[in-house]
Formats: C-alpha cells, structure tokens, sequence
C-alpha cells in the first residue's frame, strides 16, 4: 500500500510551512506581550497553530489559543539522538525548569484525570497522543490544547518494534499521526517521541523531515509497568532542574502515576522549580 499520494505530501507541507510562519509571527508578536499568568515563564508554550484544514465541517479551534514555542522550525538542526534534557533544546529554557511529558494517551478513563490535576496545581505538560486514540477521542485531543498543553506525535499504532522497521511502515506511523492530529486540533506537532524510547537512523531523518525534533528523557519511572506509588514518587523526586521526565496516562491503569503526581508536583514547586511545556 502506497504511504501518500503526491496530493497529501503537498496539503502536509503546505500545512507545516503554514504553520512555520505563523510560529515565527506570532514569536515576534510574542515578545511585546506578557505570558498568561497561569502559563508558567513566557518559554512554557505551546505549538503555533496550522491554517484549519478544510472539512465537510468547520474543525474546532481550541480555546485559548496555543502559543508558539520559543524555537521555530526555521532553526532546525539535523539530529542524530534524540533530545534528553532541556539545556538541548535552542534556545533553552529558564534555569529551575523541569518538563513533566505524559505518553500513550488520550484515554477516556486517565486523561481527564490528569488534565484536572495539571490544572489544580496551575502547571503545563507535553502530551505525547497516539493516532489511533486520537482518531477514537477528538473531543478529549482537543481538550488538551484548550487547556494550554504542547500535544505531541507518538506515532499512529505504537509500535514497540518500529526501530526495526522498513523506512515506509516508519513513515505511515509518523505521517498518519502527524496529519491526524493537526485535522483534529489545527495544531502542527513540533516534537515526536518513539514508542519504547525505540531510535534509529530511519526515524530520525523521518522525524527531521517533518518538521518536528526528537523526544526521549532523562527520567523514567517506569510508571507503566504499576510499580507502586513509593517507587514512581521516590524516582520523579529525583528528577532535577532542566530534566525531561515520563509519565502516561494512557496504556492500562495509571492510578499509581496520578497518586505520585499529587505528591510530587507540590514538593518540586517548593524546591523551586519551574514546569514548563515543551
């Protein structure tokens, strides 16, 4: 089966460069503005929106508007890892910044969970959604960028063997995912993050090639797997300024990881940090 048509490679690049100018616009506009004052320092944004794409039907436009990040797809470098920790990303966050990342989602039971807790403790996460999820949940893929969150490409199956697949199922995963996304909520996906933390030298330049950057973490603990509450807690505590730390709220029970969070958001505040979206 043939991955795209000439039709939708040039609507997708139409859509990212679209949404590339109006990053770097609304960058400028950006600049002569204050930040929302529950949003977090003026890095702490969200992706810059892509010209709604035309339907039977008008696409939602979230509410508020997600902003664009501090970089833009103009300052783009070729990767060959993916990104780990904050001080990588150009330019790089406030010092005390801490990124709190949430995969697998959405989810009808947890997501909706967690976007309460995020916004009970006034901070922004980086949702990384799946596809498929998406395509079953709109109106909760939505909620999260009406909430202020950075909404992310985490391929459109999850494949846990993609590191080795062939260069055309790797490029469905992505292209699928990254176009789902932005008909669902008009936003343009700036970062992707591989299933299992999975990379190769195919996803990568796939990545590259779409605009976005690569996501893995510093810290991980292994909330998936329901280790308890003690361990999640005791490994996120140990996260440290400038980290990037995974979580999920998707992918099976993810009571253990909510529970954690209630602790471990307010005690990282105390020690004066900072969470910031991607």
């Amino acid at each position: 089966m043939e991955v795209e048509d000439s039709g939708g490679a040039s609507r997708r690049k139409a859509l990212w460069l679209m949404g590339a100018a109006a990053g770097l616009a609304a960058l400028g506009a950006d600049t002569a503005r204050p930040s929302h004052p529950t949003r977090g320092p003026a890095w702490a944004t969200a992706t810059p929106r892509a010209r709604p794409v035309i339907h039977p039907t008008p696409t939602p436009t979230p509410t508020p508007t997600p902003r664009p990040a501090a970089w833009t797809p103009a300052k783009l470098t070729a990767l060959e890892k993916p990104v780990r920790e904050l001080s990588e990303l150009s330019p790089p966050p406030p010092p005390k910044s801490i990124a709190l990342t949430i995969d697998d989602g959405p989810s009808p039971m947890w997501t909706p969970r967690m976007l309460d807790l995020l916004a009970e403790h006034e901070i922004h996460a980086t949702f990384f959604v799946i596809g498929m999820q998406v395509k079953e949940f709109p109106k909760l893929t939505r909620r999260i960028t009406d909430a202020g969150h950075q909404i992310c490409n985490h391929t459109e199956t999850h494949p846990i063997s993609i590191a080795g697949m062939p260069e055309k199922r790797v490029r469905k995963e992505i292209v699928e995912a990254f176009d789902r996304i932005a008909d669902v909520t008009g936003v343009v996906p700036q970062f992707f993050r591989s299933p299992g933390g999975a990379w190769s030298k195919t996803i990568l330049e796939q990545v590259a090639e779409h605009g976005m950057l690569p996501i893995h973490w510093a810290v991980d603990p292994q909330d998936w797997s329901r280790p308890g509450v003690g361990h999640i807690r005791r490994t996120l505590l140990d996260g440290k300024a400038g980290n990037i730390m995974l979580c999920h709220d998707g992918g099976g029970d993810r009571s253990q990881t909510l529970k954690a969070l209630r602790t471990v958001i307010p005690k990282m505040k105390k020690r004066g940090l900072s969470f910031v979206a991607l």
